[in-house]
């Protein structure tokens, strides 16, 4: 089948994109890695023998550069529907986050540890239509929140990512009830043209 132009032209943009050479010279799964290390550096969110959680982890790309920056001490357990090349120190398991049996496995790979850090950098399949695609990115925020809510030590720290439509403002302001800080970030590496953001969510109350 032959590719669309809207694909030809993703693949050229894919290939000249200065964060993916990067990210190819530098041994690192995903140019995504870039998004997490300026937001981890600008707001000194990682430290060493922390637990971390990775929702939304394949191909693995925030789950390799947590597990690097900590070094060999911490935990980092990783989930996603796809699966995900295994990672030295990374506990991944594959599963669907929306249903129970999979929330439940990773609570057990927890071990009833607290966490310090929730990453979510779930995105539903985009149809392009956004009546569509907002209210499913939403829901997933909305469970990545509250397994935020329900697994986060007092004073941890919950990043994920938000697309700006209808549900945004309201779900930034139910964070601001849950955390004592609560900032919007634009990553250098997430494309200017993608509607994409990143909330970080400090503090839980």
């Amino acid at each position: 089948m032959a590719r669309s132009k809207s694909s030809h032209r993703w693949l050229r943009e894919h290939f000249s994109d200065p964060f993916v050479k990067k990210a190819q010279a530098e041994g690192l799964r995903s140019r995504a890695a870039y998004k997490l290390e300026e937001l981890i550096e600008r707001d000194r969110l990682l430290k060493p023998g922390m637990t971390v959680v990775d929702l939304g982890a394949a191909p693995g790309g925030w789950s390799q550069y947590v597990r690097q920056a900590m070094g060999d001490r911490g935990v980092v357990v990783a989930m996603d529907i796809l699966e995900m090349p295994g990672l030295a120190g990374v506990d991944f398991i594959h599963g669907d986050f929306r249903a129970d049996d999979a929330v439940s496995r990773l609570d057990a790979a927890l071990g009833g540890r607290a966490v310090d850090l929730v990453l979510s950098d779930m995105a539903p399949n985009m149809s392009g239509v956004d009546a569509v695609d907002q209210p499913r990115a939403m829901y997933l925020a909305e469970l990545a929140r509250d397994f935020a809510q329900d697994h986060l030590a007092p004073g941890g720290a919950f990043l994920t990512k938000l697309f700006q439509g209808e549900g945004f403002d309201a779900y930034v302001l139910d964070l601001k009830r849950r955390y004592s800080r609560v900032v919007i970030r634009k990553p250098a590496a997430s494309r200017r043209r993608s509607n994409e953001v990143y909330a970080l969510a400090q503090g839980k109350r």
